[in-house]
């Protein structure tokens, strides 16, 4: 993008809002167009000095904004198809991510580096298990873009590296982002509701090497077959770190424990606060992408055994009549699903939700360890419909009748968990919010029938 003109900002939320501060510094006239413009956010705006619009509904209008302006910056979870973008594309306007206007900044600054995570599943865990690493080998360093501060503003801190989760909406609309060090987790159906199909979102993710250069560092998943064929991809001389669960590789594991580059072990299994499939996965591509920027492995070893589980990612809730109660309400994917139950013997799942254009029929491969479904939300029938036949399910229209469900079906020794596969915005504003409300009615029902069960 050019260092000054117009331009035109998609959305006008925390990412929207970061990114007009930054260019009106740098000397841009700004433009702001938000479908939920109200009066509020008009306000906001003219106390930041941009004007908000909400977008024209005409081909015209759409025209008259884009002849006003010489680029177009999108916010995270804008559909390609909004009217917007397409008329750019159309009109032939350049449209770019906040993350490709933070890359530009780090490639000025002689001091800040930046560290890029995608996947499907684990960027933020990986995130902030690298970020833990880098601070515990003494580095200045922080966690930014789809969690924590938006990434245009880390990026002009005072910072020596930051590290930052980016998604494929974020990565499709990128030029020149060259992190120093990328790491692309896994892919797994998602977001088709957003990309037309599969191959245009594993496009989108290997957009986080694409421009990287000799002397950059690119870690990837050995295990998930896509991600190690892209791995072809990786431009000359961008040094190729894998990692694996399985399998030999630079970092995987051997004889109980994490090893990295010629074999050295850097911390037991038995170290991690959690050891179910996905954790490990997610601390060997830590600890991969933290040594390929500097970090030494007795970091590695302190940080990693120091980070527990984040929130509504597999945490136990609470245990009550030999049962244990699980949120993994951030899992919305079936990927996601069956990574989770992966590490149970026996489950009482509790799955659906607002389903993001997904086959939900692949979650019968979680049966077993699944022996019991409670189905819940917009896409209960098409949860019911996966385990047909295969084990009992019932629909609950409230998470307080699913809770009551999931206790009826489970027996001592069972592991209850909200793993719903889908998104949550039919009930609740958030995953977050979900999580919370099943285990407030989890912690209340233990509460009321097993004074002594353990929270």
């Amino acid at each position: 993008m050019t260092a000054a003109g117009r331009v035109l900002v998609v959305g006008y939320g925390l990412t929207g809002r970061a990114v007009a501060r930054y260019l009106i510094e740098r000397g841009d006239d700004v433009l702001v167009v938000d479908d939920r413009a109200d009066a509020s956010m008009i306000a906001a705006g003219r106390d930041d000095g941009v004007e908000v619009l909400v977008p024209p509904t005409t081909a015209d209008g759409l025209d008259e904004i884009l002849g006003r302006v010489g680029a177009v910056v999108t916010s995270p979870g804008v559909a390609m198809g909004h009217p917007v973008l397409v008329a750019a594309a159309a009109a032939g306007v350049p449209v770019h991510s906040e993350i490709e206007l933070a890359g530009q900044v780090c490639a000025e600054s002689v001091n800040t580096r930046l560290i890029a995570i995608t996947g499907t599943n684990g960027k933020t865990t990986v995130t902030t298990l690298v970020t833990a690493v880098l601070q515990a080998a003494g580095y200045r360093a922080v966690a930014a873009g789809n969690i924590g501060v938006p990434l245009i503003e880390a990026v002009r801190g005072d910072h020596q590296f930051v590290v930052a989760e980016v998604s494929s909406f974020q990565l499709q609309h990128t030029a020149r982002f060259r992190p120093s060090v990328s790491c692309w987790l896994n892919l797994a159906p998602d977001h088709l509701d957003w990309h037309p199909d599969m191959d245009h979102y594993a496009a989108a993710k290997a957009r986080i090497w694409a421009n990287q250069r000799l002397g950059d560092r690119a870690v990837f998943n050995l295990d998930d077959p896509v991600v190690a064929a892209r791995a072809a991809t990786i431009p000359d001389g961008v040094a190729r770190i894998g990692f694996s669960a399985s399998a030999p590789a630079l970092f995987c594991v051997r004889d109980g424990e994490l090893v990295g580059p010629g074999g050295e072990p850097f911390m037991a299994l038995a170290d991690l606060p959690r050891r179910l499939p996905h954790d490990v996965a997610n601390s060997l591509a830590a600890a991969a992408v933290a040594q390929a920027a500097g970090a030494p492995p007795e970091a590695c070893h302190s940080a990693l055994a120091a980070v527990g589980p984040l929130p509504h990612r597999v945490a136990r809730v609470a245990s009550g009549d030999g049962v244990d109660w699980y949120d993994d309400s951030k899992a919305t994917t079936p990927a996601s699903v069956l990574a989770a139950v992966a590490g149970f013997d026996s489950v009482v799942l509790i799955a659906g939700g607002r389903n993001k254009g997904l086959d939900l029929t692949g979650l019968a491969a979680g049966v077993p360890p699944i022996r019991s479904v409670v189905a819940i939300g917009e896409a209960a029938g098409e949860v019911v419909g996966a385990f047909d036949g295969l084990v009992p399910t019932v629909v609950a229209t409230s998470m307080s009748q699913a809770v009551d469900l999931a206790a009826d079906a489970a027996r001592p020794g069972d592991s209850v968990l909200l793993s719903p596969g889908c998104a949550s915005f039919d009930w609740y504003r958030s995953y977050a919010a979900r999580g919370d409300d099943f285990a407030r009615l989890v912690n209340a029902r233990i509460e009321q029938g097993d004074p002594h069960a353990d929270h």
